[in-house]
């Protein structure tokens, strides 16, 4: 990156690090049972709702005591069950059409980050009917103030639950934006361990590695506070305790119910302080492909870490100590490099693989250029990259990387692919 855009960035970042005490942000009214969804609804007045879930969730039957508390309770209750693993434009306007046609007053979110994110477009489409959502995409677009939003997350991971963030595809472009508004954070948000339980090993792994991604890119960033730090560092040392845990053992409550806490933490933690060059890169290859974010998550996070280099260190050791990684002896340098090693050790332990299948050379200058979009100037990342250095990511996360690099680069071809 040339010094003119680097100085722009972190002037940028500066400013909006100063901005962070008068920005309004809020945290949802927290519960713990889904059994209270009732009770909220009724002090607010309302009498019909959206529930936005996903097709496996409802076929599942996940939600149905949900809905028969809803019943039960003489409230209305439409259902949006077509939101798709990337929730797409069509998934949202197809949900708010529903939500219109059924006189609906308020929205419900239950399932992972898709479904929370699908219910939080809705919300920005119904405050502003007039306006597509290419037109809200980006940063402090959606003012106006949406349908209440109860959130009820099924996965620990995104922790969209408790932030401004809603990622939303556009098939037609191949890529995946987003919105970042502070109307977009759930009025309420239920985090009841027992609709995790059923959660299928391979997305407990995945989306809790979305979580510590959270939590690490929030802590080594330039914008970060002492409650994003302090909450960073929790989640980070509840993640490497329970996610295997719950890995191993999905009917785990105990385990589950720490595993929410942490990404709703992480969650708070990047709202604030914002995420990085992982996200950002994530992000593409999930618009490009619909490779699910917490696995591009997953796989890339060791690799950027160790890209970072000398200006994550000090902060990479503190979070490795959190892990209980690393000894209060280690360098700056080993204390890092261990937590990118147990990294490493954890996905292998869970069976995520260190490379993505289907990634094509010629879709790479694109995928970094939204990337390089996405990140600066907004991302206070330890080190700065430009769409041109952030392309050689999607080759170490590729097949593509045996023929794209030298055999003596740091990163050398694995023979494990997907």
């Amino acid at each position: 990156m040339n010094f003119a855009m680097r100085a722009f960035c972190r002037v940028y970042q500066f400013f909006f690090h100063l901005a962070l005490p008068i920005l309004p942000y809020r945290e949802p009214e927290r519960h713990t049972s889904v059994e209270e969804v009732p009770d909220i609804l009724r002090r607010l007045g309302v009498r019909s709702v959206l529930l936005v879930t996903d097709p496996g969730l409802r076929a599942a039957k996940v939600t149905d005591g949900l809905e028969q508390l809803l019943a039960q309770q003489e409230i209305r209750c439409a259902v949006y069950d077509g939101t798709c693993a990337n929730p797409t434009v069509e998934n949202v306007e197809q949900a708010r059409s529903l939500y219109l046609a059924q006189g609906c007053e308020a929205l419900i979110a239950f399932g992972g980050g898709s479904s929370m994110d699908c219910a939080k477009a809705v919300g920005a489409r119904i405050a502003y009917p007039k306006k597509s959502l290419d037109q809200l995409k980006g940063l402090l677009r959606v003012l106006r103030r949406i349908p209440p939003l109860i959130a009820i997350p099924t996965t620990a991971g995104t922790g969209s639950e408790v932030t401004v963030t809603a990622v939303i595809t556009d098939r037609q472009k191949k890529h995946k934006y987003t919105m970042n508004d502070f109307t977009l954070i759930p009025r309420y948000a239920v985090l009841d361990p027992r609709v995790t339980l059923s959660l299928p090993p391979q997305l407990t792994a995945t989306t809790g590695m979305d979580a510590l991604t959270h939590a690490v890119e929030a802590y080594i960033g330039r914008s970060t506070t002492k409650e994003t730090r302090a909450l960073a560092l929790d989640a980070t040392g509840r993640i490497f305790r329970y996610l295997e845990q719950a890995y191993q053992d999905g009917g785990n409550e105990e385990a589950r119910a720490n595993l929410l806490l942490a990404a709703y933490c992480a969650g708070i933690a990047f709202s604030k302080s914002y995420v990085g060059y992982i996200h950002a890169v994530a992000h593409s290859l999930g618009g490009q492909y619909n490779i699910p974010h917490g696995l591009a998550n997953a796989v890339l996070m060791p690799i950027l870490l160790e890209e970072y280099g000398a200006p994550a260190e000090k902060k990479l050791r503190e979070l490795a100590l959190a892990a209980g990684v690393a000894q209060e002896q280690d360098s700056d340098h080993d204390a890092a490099q261990k937590f990118i090693a147990a990294i490493r050790e954890m996905n292998h332990r869970m069976r995520i693989p260190r490379t993505l299948a289907g990634i094509q050379k010629q879709d790479i200058p694109q995928m970094a250029a939204y990337a390089a979009r996405e990140a600066n100037p907004l991302y206070p990342v330890p080190r700065l990259m430009d769409a041109k250095e952030l392309k050689r990511f999607y080759y170490k996360v590729s097949d593509l990387r045996a023929v794209a690099f030298h055999p003596a680069a740091p990163h050398t071809p694995d023979k494990e692919a997907v």
